[in-house]
């Protein structure tokens, strides 16, 4: 396995967000008082709140009702294995290009900064973010459960995931078209 530059310079961004995402933890842990009593509306015209919340679950609080005991296993230990094959993957394989690289790494950090929170915050891992949703919010039927006035609070390792994840699809969607029109030549 060689270790090339260009396979190790974006595992920078790995690092960068953990270190980023945990300071801002710490800053929202130590500075703002938690649910409901105190919330900053960043840009005075309610896009924008910095609100201290925890989420003993994973995104969007999806599985805040299983049991204590399986949660470490589902919330820790299994997303510790899938980030180690990204890892080992990304390590190993020679089909990533740079951008798909860099949005792995950008993932690897992202599940690291929120595993560190599930291990080491019992109250759960700290959310501050929270953004005004436009356009969903009278939705009837069978997506009334995505009736949401407010995106779900997230934090910078989940942004990080999120942004990365999109990013790594669309790379991936688009090359494997690239390698079907070249198939088909």
């Amino acid at each position: 396995m060689k270790l090339e530059k260009a396979r190790i310079l974006p595992l920078t961004l790995t690092g960068i967000v953990i270190l980023a995402d945990q300071a801002v933890k710490s800053f929202i842990v130590k500075n703002w008082p938690r649910e409901g009593t105190f919330i900053k509306d960043v840009f005075n015209n309610d896009i924008l709140y910095i609100y201290h919340v925890r989420n003993k679950a994973i995104a969007f609080s999806l599985g805040g009702n299983i049991p204590e005991i399986l949660k470490p296993v589902l919330f820790i230990v299994l997303p510790l294995l899938v980030l180690g094959f990204l890892l080992w993957y990304y390590l190993k394989s020679d089909e990533f290009t740079l951008v798909q690289r860099w949005a792995a790494a950008g993932i690897i950090g992202g599940g690291i900064g929120n595993i560190i929170d599930r291990i080491f915050r019992p109250a759960g891992v700290v959310d501050f973010i929270s953004f005004k949703f436009f356009g969903l919010q009278n939705l009837k039927g069978p997506l009334a459960f995505l009736s949401w006035d407010r995106w779900p609070t997230f934090n910078i390792a989940d942004s990080s995931v999120v942004v990365c994840c999109i990013l790594l699809f669309i790379t991936l969607l688009i090359s494997s078209k690239k390698t079907e029109s070249g198939a088909a030549q």
